[in-house]
């Protein structure tokens, strides 16, 4: 299918840019939170299926799923991690590309229906290879979802409070990581009903399905989408039933008159080939280079920490679930802090920030071998690589046009969830022949590249039009 070009003309133009300045000014009212809650609700249920991963890997070790299972290099709790990053990487990598396609709105809605029904079927395999094929196939629509809620929320905000509404979008999503964590500890080691406790796990993290379709009849379509879709008039009616609700909230009173703002070239999808354009291959090979190597920092603890406190301990697999649970209890907290600076610095340098954290706090961790001190450096790394996170999200959203937004951000997304296959078989090497201290250097190591990376290269992006920004 080619390309639709929408031919605007200068009151086509100018109407286009008088609906984006009535978004931009709105004030953070009651129900532009909720329209934010509403979408962090939707991903809370995603990362639930994401981060079960660490958690249900001593289950389907202690029920010999993984014992003998191997695909090529990936044998046992490798496999099963490798299958759920290929997911996520054939999610944003080949398919991130449907919500400029189709609709942040719709991607969002069947999206979050692929993961619920194939994390369902998960639940019922009763071999190793069949638990990692699910997984896989669960994987690549986490990964879409991933990749639209992106998009969705910084393109429906207004630009003052978008770093806060990422922020707070993180805090809600995470929010869901100790429950996680909570769950697998209370049913791993157990049996009820003589179910596996980790098949208990995988069929809550399926119970997303039943919310999508209230959170799809409150969440309107993006006014940017429709606008370059040349739905000029669906644009104004969603942007215009957003600003009575938000007039609502302040009593009646009126609201800021709308300034000039940008407008961006009238296009309904962009081809891949753009994003290699001399107007965004800087941006594209940085975020390309940061996302390969901020896994190691992020998912080299997050999905390994139970299995890294057992070598750092000796202790066994229920007492590591037990600490991993209190050192999770520190993920929603990460975002929610960066709330009180989130449009107040420059991303790139919050970026910065937070991967300087994760590298020392790292190190830190390695040489300790009490578990209070274990579970400090724990909660400080938790919270550094969740500031990461809501960092990133937002700053990768805002340096592409909105006809390529979500392509471009799941191609080089994609690249995190390549680097993740490898870098869960890179990090159990170095965990068996280094211990700790290897597979903390090792993170460390990929801190730096990405703090050279995003200081050199990364553009700014504070209180800026999410137009202007892609010009």
């Amino acid at each position: 299918m080619g390309r639709l070009n929408v031919d605007y003309g200068p009151a086509a133009q100018g109407r286009a840019a008088d609906i984006l300045a009535r978004l931009d000014r709105l004030p953070g009212t009651r129900h532009v939170w909720m329209l934010i809650t509403l979408l962090s609700l939707g991903g809370m249920f995603e990362l639930y299926d994401l981060f079960m991963t660490a958690y249900v890997v001593p289950g389907l070790m202690k029920a010999g799923l993984l014992k003998d299972v191997s695909v090529s290099i990936f044998a046992g709790p490798a496999l099963f991690v490798a299958a759920t990053f290929t997911g996520l990487f054939i999610g944003t990598c080949a398919f991130g590309y449907v919500a400029d396609k189709y609709g942040r709105r719709t991607v969002f809605t069947y999206s979050m229906l692929w993961y619920s029904a194939a994390t369902f079927v998960m639940a019922f395999q009763d071999t190793g290879l069949g638990v990692s094929l699910w997984r896989l196939i669960a994987g690549i629509g986490i990964g879409v979802e991933l990749v639209t809620i992106d998009t969705y929320v910084s393109e429906l905000v207004p630009k003052s409070i978008r770093g806060r509404a990422f922020a707070f979008n993180q805090g809600v999503m995470f929010s869901v990581v100790p429950i996680v964590a909570f769950i697998a500890y209370m049913l791993v080691p157990i049996s009820p009903f003589g179910v596996d406790g980790w098949r208990w796990v995988v069929l809550i993290g399926s119970t997303g399905a039943l919310a999508v379709w209230f959170i799809r009849r409150s969440v309107p379509e993006s006014p940017r989408w429709l606008i370059n879709q040349g739905r000029l008039d669906e644009a104004d009616a969603v942007t215009t039933a957003i600003e009575a609700k938000v007039r609502s909230d302040l009593k009646g009173a009126a609201l800021a008159t709308p300034g000039s703002h940008s407008v961006e070239k009238a296009e309904a999808l962009g081809r891949f080939a753009e994003i290699f354009a001399p107007r965004y291959r800087g941006r594209t090979f940085m975020l390309m280079i940061f996302q390969f190597f901020q896994t190691f920092g992020f998912y080299g603890f997050a999905a390994w920490v139970p299995t890294l406190i057992a070598q750092q301990t000796g202790i066994n697999v229920g007492q590591s679930l037990l600490y991993s649970f209190i050192i999770a209890i520190a993920n929603p907290f990460g975002p929610l802090l960066a709330m009180t600076f989130a449009d107040k610095f420059e991303r790139k340098w919050q970026l910065v920030a937070a991967a300087c954290c994760i590298g020392i706090f790292g190190i830190m961790f390695s040489f300790q071998n009490t578990m209070p001190l274990l579970i400090l450096f724990g909660v400080l790394i938790t919270l550094s690589n969740n500031i990461l996170s809501y960092s990133f999200h937002n700053y990768q959203a805002e340096l592409f046009p909105a006809r390529i937004r979500a392509r471009a951000v799941g191609f080089t997304y994609s690249l995190s969830r390549l680097s993740a296959i490898f870098a869960s078989f890179i990090i159990g090497f170095f965990l068996q022949t280094a211990g700790t201290k290897g597979v903390f250097g090792l993170i460390a190591g990929a801190m730096v590249i990405v703090v050279v990376t995003i200081s050199i290269w990364g553009p700014p992006t504070l209180d800026r039009e999410l137009e202007e920004i892609s010009k």
